[in-house]
C-alpha cells in the first residue's frame, strides 16, 4: 500500500519541520536517525534528572527508532515513506509500526520544547493573546494541561494543539499523537508532555501531578512560540 500525506497533516508536519531544529528535521526522514539532545544531559535539573533524561533519550527513544527502522527494512512498501505520511495514515498501520512511528515523532518533538531553567523565554504576545481568548489566561491554560495529564491514568501524552480555529488541550494513549488520522482531536502540536512513567519516575515516583507542575520551568517558550506562529492563522 502506498502512503501519501493527507493535506491537513502535511501542513501540520511541514510547519513543525520548518520550526524545529535541523536534527529534528533529519529525524523525520527515512532511514530515521536519533536526534541529539539540544542541551547537556544535566541541563534540565532539578525538573528532570540526568539519569532520567539519559535513559529516556538513549534507551527509550532509541528503542522506538530501532523498531521503526527494522520495520522499514523488512517492508519494501515502506521504503521512502516519510514520518508525516505514516502518522497521517496511522489507522492503516500495524501496532508495532504505529507505536514506533509515534514514539519517534513524539520524543523528537519533546526534546525541542524544553530548555534549561531560565533560558526558555516567555510566551510571545501573539500566543498569549490566543491563550487568553481560548482559556482566559496563561495560568488557566497551564492548569488545563496539568489536569488533563493527571486525569489520563494510563500511559500517553498531553498536548496543546492548534486545531485550525483555536488552541485545544487533548491527551493521547500510548505513543499516539494529534497528527494521526484516527485520534479524537487532530491538530498541529504546540506543546507535548510525556506521561509515561519513564519520563519522571526516578525523580517523582508516582507523583505525576508534581512532574506536570514543575515541567513549566523547563518549557522552551522560544520554540513553542515558533511552532504556534507557523501553525496558526492568527496575525503574527
Amino acid at each position: 500500500m502506498k502512503l501519501t500525506s493527507l493535506p491537513l497533516a502535511r501542513t501540520f508536519c511541514m510547519a513543525l519541520l520548518l520550526s524545529g531544529s535541523a536534527t529534528f528535521a533529519a529525524a523525520s526522514e527515512a532511514p530515521y536517525s536519533l536526534p541529539k539532545l539540544p542541551y547537556p544531559v544535566d541541563a534540565l535539573v532539578p525538573v528532570i534528572s540526568p539519569e532520567s533524561l539519559a535513559i529516556h533519550h538513549d534507551e527509550t527513544h532509541k528503542g522506538y527508532l530501532n523498531a521503526l527502522n527494522r520495520a522499514v527494512e523488512n517492508d519494501p512498501k515502506m521504503e521512502g515513506v516519510t514520518l508525516s505520511a505514516l502518522l497521517a495514515h496511522a489507522s492503516k498501520l500495524d501496532g508495532v509500526v504505529r507505536s514506533s512511528a509515534g514514539g519517534h515523532y513524539n520524543h523528537s518533538f519533546f526534546w525541542t520544547i524544553m530548555a534549561p531553567v531560565g533560558t526558555g523565554g516567555t510566551p510571545s504576545s501573539g500566543l498569549l493573546k490566543r491563550v487568553e481568548t481560548d482559556f482566559g489566561s496563561l495560568e488557566k491554560m497551564q492548569s488545563a494541561i496539568e489536569a488533563a495529564g493527571e486525569t489520563r491514568k494510563e500511559s500517553g501524552w498531553v498536548w496543546l494543539v492548534w486545531t485550525g480555529t483555536k488552541l485545544a488541550v487533548t491527551t493521547t494513549r500510548n505513543e499516539d499523537n494529534p497528527l494521526m488520522d484516527d485520534v479524537e482531536i487532530q491538530g498541529s502540536p504546540i506543546i507535548a508532555i510525556d506521561l509515561w512513567e519513564h519520563a519522571y519516575f526516578l525523580t517523582y515516583q508516582a507523583r505525576r501531578a508534581d512532574y506536570l507542575h514543575a515541567w513549566w520551568t523547563v518549557a522552551n517558550w522560544k520554540e513553542i512560540n515558533s511552532r504556534y506562529a507557523l501553525a496558526s492563522t492568527d496575525p503574527k
